[in-house]
């Protein structure tokens, strides 16, 4: 386990290409996005907390908007920022070196038009005129603003995967097995924007409330579940890779994991020619293709745990790399989070109990991959000591109890999306589920915090 890993080809790539800059300006839209949903996890959390409504005056609609914020930057803008960045730095992998690479602008305006759809987003929860939808996915703020700030983040990314494909080329060497991640997870994103323009058109008339969003970001919602898990899957694999110095799993086993990953997507958009966007039966075949899910995951985890134990062979768990405490770390939570889920019916928090362990698993290969990975890529390495794996396990223990809180609180009946008085507690289980969700998220917080700090102050500073 001494061969180098990827890191260093990506970095000779990316250095080759010109594209230090850019992927340092995804890396930095990320971690700023990730900082602002961090902050707002907190109050949301302490929010939630039995009594806190009478110690201290939280504005008017908070939670509400708050949640919204939370959410759309932690769950979709931080995540497709590390679409952003995987992709970019594949595109480095895959094109010519020596600055030859074609549509280089074509990467700047992609970059610009993110910043500026984040910034769109942003604003409307500042102020009074707009109002929330708490509409599964991609929740949102009903203002114009709100709505070109998606519009505009989603054609960056359209801009990205264009550049990315006409620069991609055939390869027999381990770049290759990275291309075909990368065109496995553009087809996603894809197919993601596809369905949400499929339940927009027919109501694009329509009044934008609540059952609106609801319908419009059904679909494209559970194809971006596909997208995240898909690019969980894409940094074990990366991560496992930097750790032994070999591919980690062979490329038949990692093709039929991308297939298993895309071929639900794909199909999702013939479904709105089979069924309207609102109707009973479309909103329950998009629930039930939830569980497709659970292949992939499955075949790509055994393939690691039959690769690390061939290369360990019979030593300890190498829990000080970085890389290989967040897939451990990562397959834990991720499995604790799919246990959730299966006991979820929607109404009560044992519904954000799953999808808060589910996404803690991919942010926990999302920090490893910036640690291990992206930050070397552009010459900003830090030092992979101590303090670094303390902010891995605050981040994933803190969330397993917090995870593990809001179930125990949803077997009780505290009800999802709701805070203060309320939520109606009466079950001393409820109110102690919420203390520990509230204590977990503390915990997480400040993993999360260190991790914002130590990347944020490698990505601010000069290259060394």
């Amino acid at each position: 386990m001494t061969k180098p890993g990827p890191a260093s080809a990506f970095a000779a790539s990316v250095k080759g290409n010109q594209l230090t800059g850019e992927l340092r300006g995804w890396a930095l839209l990320g971690i700023g996005s990730l900082a602002l949903a961090g902050v707002f996890a907190l109050l949301l959390a302490l929010s939630r907390v039995p009594g806190i409504e009478n110690t201290f005056p939280w504005p008017l609609g908070f939670f509400e908007k708050g949640l919204v914020i939370h959410v759309i930057f932690s769950f979709v803008v931080w995540f497709l920022a590390v679409f952003g960045v995987l992709v970019t730095a594949i595109t480095a992998l895959s094109g010519d070196t020596a600055g030859a690479l074609k549509l280089k602008s074509v990467g700047t305006l992609s970059l610009w038009g993110g910043v500026a759809g984040v910034i769109l987003l942003a604003i409307p929860g500042l102020i009074d005129r707009s109002e929330a939808s708490l509409n599964n996915y991609v929740p949102i703020i009903i203002d114009p603003l709100y709505y070109a700030g998606l519009i505009i983040f989603a054609v960056s990314l359209c801009l990205i995967i264009i550049r990315f494909l006409v620069n991609a080329k055939k390869s027999l060497d381990f770049s290759a097995a990275y291309t075909e991640m990368a065109v496995a997870c553009s087809i996603v994103l894809l197919a993601a924007f596809v369905c949400f323009l499929l339940a927009y058109i027919p109501r694009y008339e329509d009044i934008a409330d609540a059952r609106f969003n609801e319908d419009v970001f059904w679909g494209g919602g559970h194809a971006l579940q596909y997208l995240n898990t898909l690019l969980m899957l894409c940094g074990w694999y990366l991560l496992a890779h930097q750790v032994i110095g070999d591919p980690p799993i062979s490329r038949k086993v990692l093709r039929t994991v991308l297939i298993l990953c895309v071929m639900p997507p794909l199909l999702m958009p013939y479904l709105y020619a089979l069924f309207d966007p609102d109707s009973g039966a479309l909103i329950s075949i998009f629930t039930d293709l939830q569980y497709l899910l659970a292949p992939p995951v499955l075949v790509m985890g055994l393939a690691l745990v039959v690769s690390f134990k061939k290369h360990l062979s019979g030593q300890k768990l190498p829990l000080n790399d970085i890389g290989f405490l967040c897939i451990f770390l990562s397959i834990i939570t991720f499995a604790i989070g799919g246990f959730l889920g299966l006991f979820v019916d929607g109404a009560d928090t044992r519904t954000p109990a799953h999808y808060h362990a589910v996404i803690a698993a991919v942010n926990i290969v999302f920090m490893g991959l910036f640690l291990n990975f992206v930050l070397p890529v552009i010459e900003r390495s830090i030092d992979q000591n101590r303090r670094t794996r303390v902010l891995i396990w605050l981040y994933a223990v803190g969330q397993m109890i917090a995870s593990v809180g809001l179930f125990l609180a949803g077997g009780y009946g505290a009800p999802r999306k709701t805070a203060g008085e309320e939520q109606g507690l009466v079950a001393m289980g409820a109110k102690i589920g919420l203390y520990m969700n509230g204590v977990g998220a503390a915990i997480a917080v400040i993993g999360g915090v260190m991790f914002i700090w130590i990347c944020a102050r490698a990505l601010l500073r000069k290259k060394i």
